[in-house]
């Protein structure tokens, strides 16, 4: 346990930054999964769009620092790959 006040602060920051960017990851796994089930029916229209959502989160997450930039390319890298394939 912290001792100095200025350690129990960055503790509780540190909690409420892991919180936001496992909430961040989360939702880049979800999208990401919507737009594999999508292909999986073969609905090209909806997993066009859940695509769209997706490279902008993983953007939007790489741009934040959440994840590297690299990693969010080589996710929409793979996905768009698949998509392209069905």
């Amino acid at each position: 346990m912290a001792n100095i006040r200025s350690a129990e602060k960055d503790i509780r920051r540190t909690k409420t930054r892991t919180a936001r960017n496992q909430a961040v990851k989360g939702r880049i796994r979800t999208l990401r999964k919507k737009v594999l089930a999508a292909l999986a029916k073969g609905d090209a229209k909806t997993a066009g769009a859940a695509l769209a959502e997706f490279s902008s989160a993983a953007d939007k997450a790489a741009k934040s620092k959440v994840i590297h930039k690299n990693t969010a390319a080589r996710l929409k890298s793979r996905v768009a790959a698949k998509m392209a394939k069905k």
